[in-house]
Formats: structure tokens, C-alpha cells, sequence
């Protein structure tokens, strides 16, 4: 018997009504078709909206049919098939490879048994060429019977002579077109015949962390190869030191990457996987417990450089005419000479007796500075523009144009990034620990020295 009186909530039924609510439910909808939905009628729909479910979902999973939210839907709908992922790098790398070259960097070298030091450059010593380093490069234009190439300045740097070999193994004679040890970059030039394939430049500005790129060159100087990775950082400040004594003295602005960067890789191209150059392979950190941290000079910044080679075989500069060292370093060699080089009096100060005058800085006579001033850079030589103005050696500048100048790096940046050629430039320095102001316009450097 039901818990309920009522018969609405009886979970009892009659057989009439059982009857009645059966054929109710197997009555078709619409009343114009009054037949009945037999189970044999049932099972055949049944089954070929199973299909048609199927089928849809078989196009959604493996691309045979439209998908929703999967950024697919507009490209099979304009008749575009998508291409497969891990096709691109190979198609994009095929694209480029003909165009990537070897750079044999050789130097004059004494006769003998053994390869030996190189000849310094201008000697009238008998030698014979050989190989000194090799890099990479890559072919980007052909114009009138030559190729241009694009490669470091590092690779190239006190070559005596340098050699291109093509990605068909042959070796052809480069001529040094232009070359900036600033950018670390160079241009050759070697006759095109043959060459059928130059790179397309991209637009490095475009690139974004963590976008699968690709680097190709000759690392190790084991021949061409291909090594992937992604953008860590596209934008990096790296401190370099121009002439490799371990003094910063610039910065490069460079894509910091992952792919795998090694001696011999420098110089090749970096590239998207549309197959366009967007960086120039450069420099990698090497240190104990450092892995995947590469850096290419964005090819937005490498063009512009490029073209200035090419048309006038250097990039000009404002020149202020000095040499300098940077007044932190002289504190910290004073600190060492105190410490371990000089008897020491009761005060902490040298002992005169003690000092050989001849080691100071200036000749024998020790900078005078206000104690307030720590930074600047000392002027080891002056030439042209600054020498014509009056400074000396020893003078600490301290600003340019009313800004304060802490480092070479500070200096050349304001110079090379603020100021033209022919400019009017201020310098505030100290001479025997008073200030002084030199007026004066910059000339033009030609080329580094």
C-alpha cells in the first residue's frame, strides 16, 4: 500500500493508464503524420544519427571536418590545409641552408715544424697563411656577379685572408668588404656564380619569448648543421669588452635564445619558421654550470650597420678623440697595489719611500680628485677633437653636456646614441682636482683602430 492517500503521489498505475501513456509517447509529434514509431523505426534512426554523431566527431579530433574553438575552422573553410607542425622547422631550415657558408678566418704564421704564434700584421717576416678560426655566415643578396654575405667582425678579425666555403663544399676567395667591432659585425663579398639561393631578412621586432626558432651554422667546425630552440628574452643588454682584456667597455643589445650556440656557429643566421633571417648568431656564455643561453643580434639593428659596410666599408661615428680607462678601475688596481704591492704607514697611507713613482698613473703623479668623486673616466691619450681642445693626459671627465658620465660605456653610448657628427659637445673634467669646461666640436671615425 502507498505511504500516500492521494492518488497523484501512488507510485501505482493503472493498466489503462499505462496504455493511454504508452501510445501518447509513441505518437509522432506533429499530427499531420499520425503513424507510430515501431522499434524497427526506432532502431534505424537510432542508428543513423549515430553515424552522422560519428562522423563529426572522427572530423573534429583528426581535421577531417570543422572544429570549434581551434582557430582551424577559417582555414578549411577557405580551402587552406594547415601544415603539419613539426614540418615547418625542416621546411623552414631547407629554405635557408643553401644560403649558410663557412668563414676560414687565415693568418700569416712563421715557417717551421708546428703551427706557432700568428705574425703580428705588417711584418716583413716570411710566413706561410693558415687557418686560425673559422665561423659561419650567410649569403643575403647577389647583385652584378658578386654575393654579399653577412658574418661577425670577431670571425674575421686579423684575418690575413679569409675563404667561403658553400654548402656544396666549395671553397671560394672572400673579400673583406666592411667590418664594426662596436656590432660585432662584417660584410664579404664572393662571386655569385652558382649560387642560386640568398636568405629572405624578417623583422626581428615581431619575435616574441618562448617562438620556436632556429640556428644554423658550422659549429665546432664540424660542418653545417641545424639546432633549435626558442626566444628566452628578446631584448638583453650583454656588457662586452671590445678588446677582450676582461674591461667592459660596451654594451650589445642582443635576443637572448636556448638553441645551441658553439665556436663556430658565429656569424650564421638566426631564423623564424617562415625560413627569414631574424638574427645574426654571436656569442654564448660559457661557464661552469651555464647551459642554453645564447645570444644574435637582432637583424633589425644588423641592417643599418650592413648597409653603411657595404656603401661606405665602415659605419661613422661622432669621434671625441680620447682613449680612456674608467676611474673605478684605477681605484680598484690602487686598492691592490696597497694591499699587496706598497708598505703600508701606521695611517693607511703609502709609504713615499716605499713607491716607485714611475708605477703611478700620470707619470708619476697620483690623481687629485675632491672626495666626492667617485666615478669618470681618465684620459689615458687624447687626439684630434680632444687633444685640439686642450685636454691631457690624466684629466678625469665626469660629464658631457651637463650629464653625468660614470664608464666607457656610459661615454660611448652618449656619443654613438645622442650625438652627430659635427655636434657641439660640453666636457666637464678634472685637472689637479679642479673643474674645468672644454667646448668643442666632434669629427668623424672612420673606422676602429
Amino acid at each position: 500500500m502507498s505511504l500516500f492517500d492521494d492518488d497523484f503521489y501512488s507510485t501505482k498505475v493503472s493498466k489503462r493508464a499505462a496504455r493511454e501513456s504508452r501510445k501518447k509517447d509513441l505518437a509522432f509529434p506533429y499530427r499531420r503524420f499520425p503513424f507510430k514509431w515501431t522499434n524497427v523505426r526506432i532502431a534505424v534512426v537510432s542508428s543513423m544519427t549515430s553515424a552522422v554523431v560519428a562522423t563529426l566527431l572522427f572530423g573534429v579530433v583528426f581535421g577531417g571536418g570543422p572544429s570549434i574553438g581551434t582557430g582551424r575552422s577559417k582555414a578549411v573553410s577557405s580551402g587552406i590545409l594547415a601544415v603539419d607542425p613539426m614540418e615547418r622547422p625542416i621546411q623552414a631550415s631547407a629554405k635557408v641552408r643553401p644560403a649558410v657558408v663557412s668563414v676560414i678566418n687565415q693568418q700569416m704564421y712563421a715557417l717551421g715544424i708546428g703551427k706557432g704564434a700568428a705574425l703580428p700584421k705588417g711584418t716583413e717576416e716570411s710566413g706561410i697563411l693558415r687557418e686560425a678560426g673559422i665561423g659561419s655566415g650567410v649569403i643575403i643578396s647577389k647583385k652584378d656577379g658578386k654575393a654579399t654575405i653577412i658574418t661577425n667582425y670577431h670571425v674575421i678579425d686579423e684575418a690575413a685572408a679569409v675563404k667561403v666555403v658553400l654548402m656544396s663544399g666549395e671553397t671560394r676567395d672572400a673579400r673583406i668588404v666592411g667590418k664594426d667591432q662596436i656590432t660585432d659585425l662584417a660584410v664579404l663579398e664572393i662571386d655569385a656564380k652558382g649560387i642560386d639561393v640568398v636568405a629572405e631578412i624578417g623583422d626581428s621586432s615581431t619575435l616574441r619569448a618562448a617562438e620556436y626558432i632556429i640556428a644554423i651554422g658550422n659549429p665546432l667546425g664540424l660542418g653545417e648543421s641545424v639546432t633549435t630552440g626558442s626566444v628566452s628574452k628578446t631584448t638583453q643588454i650583454v656588457p662586452v669588452s671590445l678588446n677582450q682584456d676582461g674591461v667592459y667597455d660596451w654594451e650589445q643589445e642582443v635576443i637572448q635564445i636556448d638553441a645551441s650556440i658553439n665556436q663556430g656557429n658565429s656569424g650564421g643566421p638566426l631564423i623564424d619558421l617562415n625560413g627569414r633571417v631574424v638574427g645574426i648568431n654571436s656569442m654564448k656564455i660559457a661557464d661552469l654550470g651555464v647551459e642554453g643561453i645564447g645570444f644574435a643580434i637582432p637583424i633589425n639593428l644588423a641592417m643599418p650597420i650592413v648597409d653603411s659596410l657595404i656603401k661606405l666599408g665602415y659605419v661613422p661615428r661622432p669621434y671625441l678623440g680620447v682613449y680612456t680607462m674608467d676611474l673605478e678601475q684605477y681605484w680598484q688596481q690602487q686598492d691592490f697595489e696597497d694591499a699587496f704591492g706598497n708598505a703600508l704607514e701606521e695611517d693607511g697611507l703609502p709609504d713615499a719611500k716605499a713607491e716607485d713613482e714611475d708605477d703611478l698613473e700620470g707619470g708619476g703623479v697620483p690623481l687629485k680628485l675632491p672626495d666626492e668623486v667617485y666615478d669618470g673616466v681618465i684620459v689615458l691619450e687624447a687626439v684630434g677633437p680632444a687633444k685640439d681642445a686642450g685636454l691631457l693626459f690624466n684629466d678625469v671627465i665626469v660629464k658631457l653636456d651637463g650629464q653625468s658620465i660614470g664608464s666607457t660605456i656610459d661615454l660611448r653610448k652618449y656619443l654613438y646614441t645622442k650625438k652627430n657628427i659635427g655636434d657641439a659637445i660640453e666636457i666637464s673634467y678634472y685637472r689637479d682636482g679642479k673643474l674645468k669646461i672644454a667646448n668643442f666640436k666632434l669629427g668623424e671615425k672612420e673606422a676602429e683602430e
